[in-house]
C-alpha cells in the first residue's frame, strides 16, 4: 500500500501546521467567549485574539490598518461582499434603458464565485456582465482588453489573481491600474494566491482583495477575509445587517470599519486557527514559500515535459505560474485517471471542472476537465517525483507501451 500523498492543495491545505490545532483547542478549552458580549475577562481575550489576526494579515498582505481586515466564512462569502453591494442596485428593470444598466468585467478564468453571482444579479437587476476571453494556451488576460470593454456604466471589475485550474498568475496591478484610471472599483480574487505569492495590497492598488483562511493561509475551513482600501467603505453598501455586539443603541449598521461588514458572532475558533496560520506563513515568509513552489512547478515541468500521450495546461515556466497544474491523459477520463492515481499510487488528486466552467472552455478541456494536482507548503521534492513518475507509467500504460 502506497503511501498517501495530499496533491490537492488548491481546495483546502493539508496538513495544517501543528500551531493552528493547538491555537483552535487552547481556545474552546480556555476561551469560548464571544467579543463584544461581554465584559468579563474571557470576551475581552477574543476581542484581543480577533485583532491579533487582522494585525498579522495586515502584515502578510501589506494593508494600511488592521481595520481594513473585514472576516468572512470563506473566499466565496467576501467576495459576494463586494459584487453584490456594489451591484444589486434596488428597483426592477422595466424603467432600466439598454444604456443605462449596470456593467461589469470580469475575465473568462474566473471561479464560480465570481460567474454565479454576476449571472445571478443579470437575471434580478438587469446586471450586463462582460467576460473578456483569455490566452487558450496560457489562461492570461490581456489589460488591454479590460481597457476596452469599460463603459461609463461599469460599476465593477473582478480579475482573479492565481487560476484555480492552470496556475495562472495573472497581472493584477495592470488591471487595477487600467481599472483606477477609469475610476471603477477593482476586485481581486486571491484564493490561490494568499500564502501562495507575495501580495502587497497597497502596491498592487486594488480597491478590494479576497481570499480564504483555509488554503495558502494554513487556516481552517470556514475562514475568510476581505480586505477593503481605504474610502472604499463609503462607496460599497452592506449586503447584510445584524448586530456586531457594538453601538447596539443605533437602529441601523455601524458605518465603521471592519463592523459595516461583520454580522453576529464571529466564528472566533477558526480565526484562533487562523491567526496560528497566518503566523506560521509569517515565520517562514511569503518570498520563502513562493521560492519553493517555483521549485515545484520547475521539477514537475522538467519531469513530465515531452511524456506521449499526456497533456499539461497553462503556461510553460515558472514565471507566470503557481504550483497548479492541470493535465490530461490521452484515452482517459479525468475521472478514472484520478482514481487510477489513487488506487495504484495514492496520490490525491482533484478530477472535474474545479468550479471553473469557462476557465476549461478557454484552455479547451469542456465538459469533461482535467485532473489537477496542486502543491501546497507541504509539499516536498519527493511528491513532485512520485507524481511525475505516476503520471508517466499511466501516459505509457494508456498508450499501450
Amino acid at each position: 500500500m502506497h503511501r498517501r500523498v495530499y496533491l490537492d492543495n488548491s481546495a483546502t491545505s493539508l496538513p495544517k501546521p501543528p500551531a493552528v490545532t493547538a491555537a483552535m483547542v487552547r481556545f474552546a478549552r480556555d476561551c469560548g467567549a464571544s467579543a463584544g458580549r461581554g465584559a468579563y475577562a474571557e470576551a475581552k481575550a477574543c476581542e484581543k485574539l480577533l485583532w491579533t489576526c487582522r494585525q498579522r494579515v495586515a502584515r502578510l498582505i501589506n494593508a494600511e490598518s488592521p481595520d481594513r481586515i473585514v472576516f468572512a466564512m470563506n473566499c466565496s462569502e467576501a467576495m459576494a461582499v463586494v459584487i453584490r453591494g456594489l451591484l444589486n442596485t434596488a428597483g426592477g428593470t422595466a424603467l432600466r434603458t439598454v444604456r443605462r444598466m449596470p456593467h461589469a468585467v470580469a475575465t473568462a478564468m474566473e471561479h464560480n464565485s465570481v460567474l454565479r453571482p454576476l449571472n445571478a444579479l443579470a437575471q434580478q437587476v438587469a446586471l450586463r456582465p462582460q467576460l473578456v476571453p483569455c490566452d487558450p494556451a496560457t489562461g492570461l488576460v490581456d489589460v488591454d482588453d479590460i481597457r476596452r470593454a469599460l463603459r461609463p456604466e461599469t460599476r465593477l471589475v473582478v480579475c482573479v489573481h492565481v487560476s484555480n485550474v492552470t496556475g495562472t498568475i495573472q497581472p493584477v496591478a495592470d488591471v487595477a491600474a487600467v481599472a483606477r484610471d477609469a475610476g471603477v472599483p477593482c476586485l481581486i480574487d486571491s484564493a490561490q494566491a494568499a500564502g501562495h505569492v507575495p501580495i502587497d495590497v497597497q502596491a498592487m492598488g486594488a480597491d478590494f482583495v479576497a481570499f480564504p483562511g483555509h488554503k495558502g493561509l494554513l487556516g481552517p475551513l470556514g475562514t475568510g477575509v476581505l480586505y477593503v482600501r481605504p474610502g472604499m467603505e463609503d462607496r460599497l453598501p452592506t449586503m447584510k445587517e445584524g448586530g456586531t455586539g457594538t453601538v447596539s443603541e443605533r437602529p441601523f449598521q455601524p458605518d465603521t470599519m471592519p463592523d459595516k461588514y461583520e454580522i453576529g458572532s464571529h466564528n472566533a475558533i477558526g480565526i484562533a486557527g487562523l491567526s496560528a496560520g497566518v503566523a506560521w506563513v509569517l515565520r517562514r515568509g511569503v518570498a520563502a514559500l513562493r521560492a519553493h513552489d517555483t521549485e515545484l512547478c520547475r521539477l514537475f515541468g522538467e519531469l513530465t515535459r515531452g511524456t506521449g500521450g499526456l497533456t499539461v495546461y497553462g503556461p510553460r515556466g515558472e514565471r507566470r505560474r503557481a504550483g497548479v497544474f492541470s493535465v490530461n491523459v490521452a484515452g482517459m477520463a479525468p475521472g478514472d485517471l484520478a482514481a487510477v492515481l489513487e488506487r495504484d499510487f495514492g496520490l490525491l488528486t482533484r478530477p472535474g471542472l474545479h468550479c471553473a466552467p469557462l476557465a476549461h472552455r478557454t484552455i479547451g478541456t469542456h465538459p469533461a476537465g482535467t485532473c489537477r494536482f496542486s502543491f501546497g507548503a507541504f509539499t516536498t521534492r519527493g511528491h513532485i517525483r512520485r507524481a511525475a513518475e505516476a503520471l508517466v507509467k499511466v501516459a505509457q500504460r494508456a498508450a499501450g507501451r
